[in-house]
């Protein structure tokens, strides 16, 4: 019902393209206008797609595009989020090709082409994935239910000024469902819907020693170094068998029971697969949990960056004056990202040595999330995919995090339904992102199927 001629497929491409040329990374402000021309571009695109009603709203940082189609009052409504916004490219050595400048290679796991480009799967081709689904639906007089876009420029840095977009807006916002695509599935031959998230906390540390750089010579082995005290402190906060040592930590952890666990050991996961794919002979983590188990439903602590010293070419003997890092804890249902961050920082000032002054940073974080199995948006979904894919889907966590996804319920009283259709090794956030042309296209040929399953079972809930 769905299909999609060469010539669509080719002008699909040649917009997505367009989208992903405009640098809309939200993290650095040097990069503020090149935010607001993607919200400007998204917003005519939406237009065009077919919505009305297209607003760019102003916030205290990036803006927030909104669109809607509404059909009748009677018709189940369909929130659709997505962010424009992307990750810094750094480093660009590591490209094969430049961030910006998207061009389709052939992989081993995509033969059909793959879309190498920074935004490629997160989020932008995924989003402009229901921007076109929703233009074939009009254009073919085929739209079942009504619709309403929100997209924001925020998510990478946290979705800062969301929530208070949508608190403010709670009206304009209402809906029966929210639908999201920023998730995956297990692979191009068979489907999955994510229905776990992990929550997120993001901190950043700083270690002071002296008051100034110092001759390594001249003061070495007298003046504790703070990196070195730093990769100590660090050191600590894991055990040998890989558990956190934070106090507290775990105190709320949700553990799953042996029969949950059994049904997660049948989604098809291969370890030699997992180890060849990122080029290591070993996995590692926590005892007594598989790889499956370790990147989806269980804790971690994670050092993202580490600075301080000399960088540059050749060699300077210093003792640096300070050091610092970037450690971002994921967390698992009834974990609370706030009290956790309290716990770290309690923690980590606690275990310095009198050698040296600490800071600790609370950057951003959310919550957990847990999608329901049982109401008619994941049928819905459930239904959409085996009817692209041929195949029902598997049910499965992901280790990721979308903290407004709690949020949103919390506030607009509806639940979300996560249909993703990137790939693990789609390299989201790292040099030579991409997203698979074949992926791209079973999108947008899915998310209308969705539609219709939602319509159709929203009518028998309420007669």
């Amino acid at each position: 019902m769905y299909s999609l001629s060469k010539t669509k497929k080719e002008k699909y491409l040649e917009e997505l393209f367009d989208f992903l040329k405009i640098p809309s990374i939200s993290a650095d402000p040097n990069y503020k206008t090149s935010v607001k021309d993607a919200a400007d571009w998204l917003a005519k695109s939406i237009t065009k797609a077919g919505c009305e009603n297209v607003e760019i709203f102003s916030t205290k940082g990036h803006p927030i595009v909104y669109g809607e189609k509404i059909l009748s009052q009677k018709l189940p409504t369909i929130l659709v989020y997505g962010h424009y916004d992307v990750q810094p490219p750094d480093p660009i050595n590591l490209w094969s090709s430049p961030p910006f400048s998207p061009i389709i290679k052939k992989t081993d796991i995509h033969p059909k082409g793959a879309i190498f480009a920074r935004g490629s799967c997160d989020d932008k081709g995924q989003l402009f994935m229901h921007v076109k689904a929703l233009e074939l639906m009009i254009s073919n007089d085929e739209l079942p239910c009504n619709v309403k876009f929100m997209f924001e420029g925020e998510e990478e840095v946290g979705s800062d000024n969301l929530e208070v977009f949508i608190r403010d807006n709670v009206d304009l916002l209402k809906a029966d469902v929210i639908l999201i695509s920023d998730t995956g599935i297990l692979n191009n031959d068979q489907p999955s819907i994510t229905t776990g998230l992990r929550g997120l906390s993001y901190m950043e540390v700083k270690i002071t020693g002296p008051n100034r750089d110092l001759h390594s010579g001249l003061y070495g082995g007298a003046v504790a170094n703070p990196i070195n005290t730093l990769c100590d402190m660090i050191s600590s906060l894991k055990d040998d068998n890989g558990k956190i040592s934070i106090p507290g930590f775990y105190e709320n952890v949700y553990e799953l029971n042996k029969s949950e666990r059994i049904e997660m050991s049948n989604i098809p996961f291969n370890e030699n697969d997992f180890k060849k794919s990122l080029d290591i002979e070993k996995t590692s983590g926590e005892l007594g949990f598989s790889s499956l188990e370790r990147k989806s439903i269980r804790p971690t602590l994670d050092v993202n960056g580490i600075w301080g010293g000399y960088t540059g070419e050749g060699a300077k003997t210093v003792i640096p004056s300070i050091a610092c890092a970037k450690i971002s804890m994921r967390l698992v249902p009834n974990q609370n990202w706030k009290k956790i961050s309290v716990l770290f920082e309690n923690h980590f000032k606690k275990i310095a040595p009198d050698s040296v002054k600490v800071e600790v940073t609370t950057h951003h974080g959310g919550q957990a999330y847990i999608t329901p199995t049982d109401n008619i948006a994941y049928k819905a979904a459930h239904m959409a995919y085996e009817k692209s894919f041929g195949k029902p889907p598997f049910s499965v966590r992901d280790g990721g995090s979308i903290p407004i996804v709690p949020m949103f319920e919390e506030v607009l009283g509806c639940k979300t339904i996560l249909m993703g259709f990137g790939l693990n090794s789609d390299a989201i956030h790292s040099p030579n992102e991409h997203f698979g042309v074949f992926n791209f296209f079973k999108g947008i040929q899915t998310i209308p199927y969705f539609y219709n399953n939602f319509n159709e079972l929203f009518k028998k809930t309420i007669l």
